[in-house]
């Protein structure tokens, strides 16, 4: 509907980078902003890591901060939920019972922590990590725990979000035991040997890895968590737990809508196009939720990081002002634990098949890249604390065949003995 603003649902960095580049583009028109949570929109990084840690401010979180939505003429409408949008009338509904008709819309709502879904879950001490709320309850907790109590944290679930918290609680003078399902952490993005490599990682460090291990249920007393309990009847003495058993897109909003969304099997997430446009044009979707067709993997592809609202959010943005560009930028990903930083460009699916991976360099000594491989193409490789090896990874990939001296590139890249 010309006339009508602009208007963008969510309170991520995909929400606050499409709005800083709708003004880069010189655009002048009305943008809306609707954020459920009681803040602009802000960046979650930080939130397992520095922020968690107390070595940051909630100041570090905020990017644009919000004096620039201000002098920027965007209005940003927080603490306040969209529960419907009609596409066809270009019609939000909000919670508190006011509507916003939009010309164009973009879907940036992220995703939600997965709950557990064991007896005792709602126990006092139990926590999720997605909000900067969450952050600052768990550090509260974690603090309370070390002060006055054992010290004990438990954490469920050994993928990004479990290792990232295990690492920062461990900084911080934490018992740290995490509870993973497989063989070893992060297995099923890694593999064996590189999520081998951070089992040892967090073991050197003191935190305890109970592998191949069957949470059956939380223990407390007086309300409050004592115990995480494993099949077989063990049971993990806990202070705080952590459930870091995988997200949820937030979806909600756009099935109701009727809007197209992606099988289960290739990810979730609403089915969107190059241009990141949902089924119905004047709606698009960035972040988390977006399923992107990917003419280099022959299927759509949903990655919740934080590059993917970085890259998306802006290119969503120049596609509501009328840029017919398809997104091409590969997938992206990284993760500090300790002194360990890792970077990893490009795309295997859970059910990929058989890869093999290339390595080069000391996996060891926690200077390597390594290589997914299959049929002579390059479908991902990672870089750990090798950052000046991303950029050549990611050209790799690009090209997706595979180089003769794989197994050599740490060294021509600067490895272990270069710094």
């Amino acid at each position: 509907m010309p006339g009508e603003p602009l208007t963008i649902v969510g309170g991520g960095l995909a929400a606050g980078s499409a709005v800083r580049t709708l003004r880069r583009q010189a655009y002048d028109g009305d943008v809306v902003v609707i954020a459920a949570e009681p803040h602009h929109p802000y960046e979650r990084p930080p939130l397992t890591k520095e922020y968690l840690r107390g070595e940051s401010d909630r100041t570090a979180l905020f990017t644009p901060v919000l004096d620039w939505y201000r002098e920027n003429e965007a209005d940003v409408h927080v603490g306040v939920s969209a529960v419907a949008i009609e596409p066809d009338a270009h019609q939000i509904t909000l919670a508190d019972g006011r509507s916003v008709t939009y010309s164009k819309l973009l879907l940036a709502t992220g995703s939600s922590p997965r709950p557990l879904s064991v007896t005792g879950a709602d126990l006092r001490g139990v926590l999720l990590l997605r909000s900067i709320r969450d952050a600052e309850l768990l550090a509260a907790s974690l603090t309370d725990a070390h002060r006055d109590g054992a010290g004990r944290l438990v954490v469920i679930g050994d993928g990004w979000i479990g290792m990232e918290v295990a690492a920062s609680a461990r900084s911080l003078g934490l018992d740290v035991t995490v509870v993973g399902r497989g063989d070893v952490p992060l297995a099923r993005v890694l593999g064996t040997r590189v999520g081998g490599f951070y089992r040892d990682l967090h073991e050197g460090h003191g935190v305890r890895v109970r592998s191949r291990a069957r949470v059956t249920g939380i223990v407390g007393a007086d309300g409050r968590v004592t115990g995480v309990e494993l099949a077989g009847g063990e049971v993990l003495p806990a202070d705080v737990v952590v459930a870091g058993v995988g997200a949820l897109p937030n979806v909600g909003l756009a099935v109701a809508a009727g809007l197209r969304t992606a099988p289960s099997g290739l990810g979730g997430g609403v089915a969107v196009d190059g241009t990141l446009a949902t089924s119905h044009p004047d709606v698009y979707a960035a972040g988390d939720i977006a399923s992107i067709p990917s003419p280099r993997w022959g299927r759509p592809v949903r990655v919740e990081h934080w590059a993917t609202a970085l890259r998306t959010g802006p290119h969503a943005a120049k596609a509501m002002l009328g840029s017919g560009a398809d997104f091409a930028r590969l997938p992206y990903f990284y993760s500090d634990q300790f002194d360990t930083s890792m970077e990893y460009t490009g795309f295997v699916a859970p059910d990929g098949g058989d890869h093999e991976v290339v390595f080069s360099g000391d996996v060891d000594a926690g200077a390597f890249a390594a290589f997914w491989v299959r049929g002579g193409r390059v479908d991902a490789g990672l870089s750990l604390n090798l950052p000046e090896a991303t950029s050549a990874i990611e050209a790799i990939v690009t090209t997706s065949d595979a180089p003769d001296d794989l197994v050599d590139f740490a060294g021509r890249r600067g490895s272990a003995a270069t710094p």
